[in-house]
């Protein structure tokens, strides 16, 4: 025989069921909104940083390639010596571009310390959204143009964006930098490197950090964030012309010579 208190235990179906608290309630719901947030925020960490790169890294490297005269692989020098003479230097005043159009891409850098593979794609302007953001390197507009007298000057992404500036501490004084334009090749060298305020413009000067100085060298300068993951500060790498030659004459050695620390 079955006692009502029998009933109770097995689970009396006439009896409502013991509800949680609203403390309970609270705590569940705000337990569930914070895993999604979590999911959420993780989900913008992995864009940021690893799409993001993988976009901008298909999108400069077809940028590159639709410029048509870009050289991307230089041919290494064969071990036993050939007959072609190497192209020689130039050092007198070499040719300068008018200043393009805003997004107009007119040269790329490569740069032997970071690698064989490294070849970027300069364009007009600095914009994040349609310069930086999108075709990797932008060139400071009203700045002298590659070979020019003043200071040819570029800002890029040290993170996120193909961060085409990031590794720009490795960079040591006398490293080349490799600007090709269309018909022309220059190649700067490291002079020094510094970090700053973003509000400390004279570094891209037409002499750097001497604003009111008449420029009579031709220089470069690379400006990105500092440091990684923050844009608290800028690292400055500033470089003068060593030499030039065209295009036409051949590849530069030092493309074609490894770097230490490559």
């Amino acid at each position: 025989m079955t006692t009502a208190t029998d009933g109770a235990r097995a689970g009396d179906p006439g009896r409502p069921p013991r509800r949680a608290g609203g403390a309970a309630v609270v705590v569940g719901v705000l337990g569930e909104v914070l895993i999604t947030l979590g999911v959420l925020l993780a989900l913008f960490v992995v864009w940021q940083l690893w799409w993001t790169d993988v976009v901008a890294d298909g999108e400069q490297a077809r940028v590159v390639e639709d410029l048509g005269w870009a050289v991307t692989e230089p041919d290494v020098p064969a071990a036993e010596p050939t007959a072609t003479a190497e192209p020689e230097p130039r050092t007198d005043a070499a040719p300068v571009l008018a200043e393009p159009g805003h997004l107009t891409t007119f040269a790329t850098l490569q740069v032997p310390r970071w690698g064989p593979d490294y070849v970027r794609p300069i364009s007009q302007g600095t914009s994040r959204r349609d310069v930086l953001d999108v075709l990797g390197l932008g060139h400071y507009e009203g700045t002298a143009m590659p070979g020019g007298v003043g200071n040819f000057a570029v800002a890029g992404h040290r993170t996120t964006y193909g961060k085409p500036l990031n590794r720009v501490e490795e960079l040591q004084v006398g490293d080349p930098l490799v600007v090709q334009t269309q018909d022309t090749w220059y190649v700067y060298r490291v002079t020094s490197t510094q970090v700053v305020l973003p509000h400390q413009v004279e570094v891209i000067a037409p002499v750097p950090n001497q604003p009111d100085a008449a420029p009579t060298e031709r220089w470069m300068t690379l400006t990105t964030c500092h440091p990684m993951f923050s844009a608290r500060e800028r690292f400055i790498v500033h470089a003068t012309l060593d030499h030039w030659l065209p295009v036409a004459e051949g590849v530069p050695a030092e493309l074609t010579t490894a770097v230490g620390g490559a």
